[in-house]
């Protein structure tokens, strides 16, 4: 196989979240019917035709690439590189008409995540990265700026964002997370995208998130690492098939592990 184009492949995984952007926009403002999935999740036409834009992009750019897409599955391709979906990432918040819902695109080439992006279509920001290359953020039809993690150290003065409370509320991590919570200087529960976008933007020091999918944290760890900070999941492991994930600066990563493992 030839060398992978990272340059490329980040202009793909913008393109992809660009293009997802636009048709899930389309029924965000005139509304959608929503059915449920045999797993009791939301699903609607917007995510379908979201996907179905994604896939399009990423297969005019790289025909022989694998996909696993949220609502469609896995696509064969190229055994060692795939790209993971989640065409709306927040579908049930996208069905009430709140904003922190958006797509998640990532490649994964060697077991590694090496370039993706993301979008909070309703509040008109995109974001990009790849290895070596940076993590980028565009609001409206504003330039480009680097992402930057805060340089904060001290948990006392940290800022902690929060992932879905159903699995984080509930024994053992409650009292673990309410702890890291209560200590920190405030905690946040955007949910979904948007508590990651946080650290991104040097907002928030940690997100913590659990119980979820590959293809919701999916560019994650490149997103996070070009910005300067850290992805693991739970037990520390630089991985996004454990559903699982702590992403942070870097400097308040290590006090956050030990504290949830107790």
């Amino acid at each position: 196989m030839p060398e992978l184009d990272l340059d490329h492949a980040m202009a793909t995984a913008r393109r992809a979240v660009e293009a997802a952007t636009a048709a899930s926009l389309a029924h965000f403002r005139r509304g959608v019917r929503v059915e449920v999935k045999p797993d009791r999740t939301p699903v609607t036409a917007a995510d379908r035709e979201s996907e179905a834009a994604i896939l399009a992009v990423v297969r005019a750019a790289f025909p022989d690439h694998g996909f696993l897409g949220e609502e469609t599955g896995a696509h064969a391709g190229a055994a060692a590189t795939r790209w993971i979906v989640d065409p709306i990432d927040g579908t049930k918040g996208f069905t009430r008409g709140r904003g922190f819902w958006g797509p998640l695109v990532a490649l994964e080439h060697d077991g590694a995540i090496v370039a993706g992006a993301m979008a909070l279509p309703a509040l008109g920001e995109t974001y990009w990265a790849a290895r070596g290359k940076g993590a980028w953020l565009r609001t409206g039809e504003g330039a480009p700026a680097r992402l930057q993690v805060s340089r904060i150290g001290a948990w006392e003065d940290s800022t902690l964002s929060l992932g879905e409370p159903h699995v984080l509320f509930r024994p053992p991590m409650l009292e673990r997370v309410a702890a890291l919570a209560t200590s920190a200087q405030c905690a946040r529960c955007y949910g979904d995208l948007a508590g990651a976008a946080l650290v991104l933007q040097g907002k928030a020091e940690a997100w913590v998130e659990a119980g979820v999918q590959i293809w919701d944290l999916g560019p994650l760890p490149v997103l996070v690492e070009e910005a300067g900070g850290r992805f693991t999941d739970l037990d520390g492991r630089p991985t996004v098939a454990s559903g699982s994930c702590v992403a942070s600066n870097g400097l308040v990563h290590d006090h956050v592990l030990r504290a949830l493992r107790g």
